[in-house]
């Protein structure tokens, strides 16, 4: 469960919110959509407690897992090592590859991969850890449409009985994933 409360977050005088309030029930499904820049990415680092400079109350009743907006991958490790740097369960990081189409992929290093393969691999990381929460930063970037809505659907059986929050710009995958639709001003 998150549930935010008068939250007031500005950036020197760019005031980014103002008195911002959400609730995301446990086991919900949630898309905050809106222009760039206009603060969800900022939103998620608060939830994730990684900003902790703001008025209001954030709470979190849960372990997180977040898929940041950048792949954040290691460049030093194979695609299989960077799932298990957040699991010990090799079987689920090689269905977990499976599932996001990168089984073949699972000994290449990041810099062989394109934009969409990494996009893929740092969805599985994020799916690989132990969570009740699921922060998801647009994590469709760089996928073509048949490879996005296939993905979606490994994504939403993985989830489907966690909470899951979502950042897009497209209601088309907020549909994909099943989630309830917010917007930021």
């Amino acid at each position: 469960m998150i549930e935010i409360k008068n939250l007031s977050k500005s950036f020197g005088r760019k005031k980014v919110f103002d008195n911002f309030e959400l609730k995301v029930d446990k086991g919900d499904r949630a898309a905050i959509l809106s222009p760039s820049g206009s603060g969800k990415t900022t939103l998620f680092r608060i939830i994730a407690g990684l900003d902790k400079k703001f008025s209001g109350s954030c709470l979190v009743n849960g372990k997180i897992s977040y898929m940041f907006q950048e792949d954040r991958l290691f460049p030093n490790s194979t695609i299989l090592e960077n799932l298990l740097a957040v699991t010990t369960n090799t079987a689920k990081a090689s269905q977990l590859l499976s599932d996001m189409e990168l089984l073949e992929a699972e000994n290449v290093f990041p810099a062989t991969l394109s934009g969409g393969m990494k996009r893929r691999c740092a969805l599985a990381r994020a799916l690989s850890a132990d969570f009740d929460i699921l922060l998801l930063d647009e994590p469709f970037t760089g996928l073509d449409e048949e490879l996005k809505i296939r993905v979606a659907e490994k994504v939403r059986k993985r989830t489907s009985d966690k909470t899951l929050l979502l950042i897009t710009h497209s209601e088309e995958e907020a549909k994909l994933l099943d989630c309830n639709i917010t917007y930021l001003n």
